[in-house]
């Protein structure tokens, strides 16, 4: 599966060397049971201690895979302490989280699920609970021919479920394969997200995701609160504020926007970027062109994230 994921990279990106951004593949490999049972746990409060937050809490496929809030509630109404990042593409993300911690999907999903402050549960209370249920039992047993549920096959199945949750075929991802054009306003905005350089940090197949930066690198990014960033994680100050660059896929419906969810509408989120990351205090008439573009970047979400 790595392999064929390496392959189609590589394809696309000597199809559209010629361009920053690569479209996503309009139809991704996965197995497809054990995608279902993933799914059927990512909806399941049963994976937290009071039984009140599922995956899809804070990561609600509805609203583009992120949660509208600041921060998530988790169990007893805790509070997280950092915006909810989208589950959408993220397995095309070089790390996972806002600060890079987890390397892939599979040490993603398992943070949560112990964090005090989100599910607060361990794998001994998740296979009580889900080995007492004979409905799992029976689909763990269909799916990974199991008599006895494992912690890791829970993961295993999560992960599996999120690898399916790419959104294909954006406006966007049209007008690179040459099939539509993209509206006068639309094209200037893409032309101004690279003319002012968004395009540094924003590219490839997720549009970011692959890259660290830090929030305020031209004017501070001055905040009163301390986030999980790489700071926090390398022990170093010198990290301060750098955490992973968000992808920009269906960002028209992940609002409010960045690790603090301050930006509260996409056009807010344009003119602050241009100010802090870029150096410049970016007119509203082009802001207003660059959200004409990034509006193109909805792609259509996956039949199997629907209820």
């Amino acid at each position: 599966m790595f392999r064929f994921l390496i392959i189609i990279t590589f394809f696309y990106t000597f199809i559209f060397a010629s361009e920053p951004i690569i479209p996503l593949p309009q139809k991704v490999e996965y197995d497809k049971p054990k995608a279902m049972l993933g799914k059927k746990l990512f909806f399941d409060p049963i994976l937290s201690k009071d039984k009140t937050v599922a995956c899809n809490s804070c990561h609600n496929l509805a609203k583009g895979g992120a949660d509208c809030k600041e921060v998530s509630h988790g169990v007893m109404g805790k509070l997280g302490n950092i915006q909810a990042p989208t589950v959408y593409n993220a397995r095309y993300n070089f790390k996972q989280f806002w600060n890079g911690r987890a390397d892939n999907l599979t040490e993603q999903a398992n943070g949560p699920i112990n964090n005090p402050n989100e599910h607060d549960m361990n794998p001994k209370l998740i296979e009580q609970r889900l080995n007492a249920s004979q409905s799992y039992k029976k689909l763990f047993k269909e799916v990974f021919g199991v008599d006895y549920i494992k912690y890791k096959d829970v993961i295993n199945a999560i992960v599996e479920f999120e690898k399916a949750l790419v959104t294909p075929n954006s406006k966007f991802d049209r007008y690179l394969r040459g099939e539509i054009k993209l509206s006068e306003k639309e094209q200037k905005g893409y032309t101004l997200f690279k003319q002012y350089g968004c395009i540094t940090c924003h590219n490839g197949i997720n549009i970011g995701g692959n890259s660290f930066q830090k929030m305020g690198l031209f004017f501070p990014y001055d905040s009163n609160k301390s986030y999980p960033d790489r700071a926090m994680l390398m022990k170093d100050k010198h990290y301060k504020n750098v955490f992973k660059v968000p992808t920009l896929r269906n960002i028209a419906l992940t609002a409010p926007y960045f690790h603090d969810g301050s930006a509260k509408t996409l056009h807010k989120a344009v003119e602050k970027m241009s100010y802090h990351n870029l150096g410049i205090e970016i007119t509203s008439e082009d802001a207003d062109k660059i959200v004409a573009f990034l509006k193109t970047l909805t792609g259509i979400k996956p039949e199997i994230a629907n209820r």
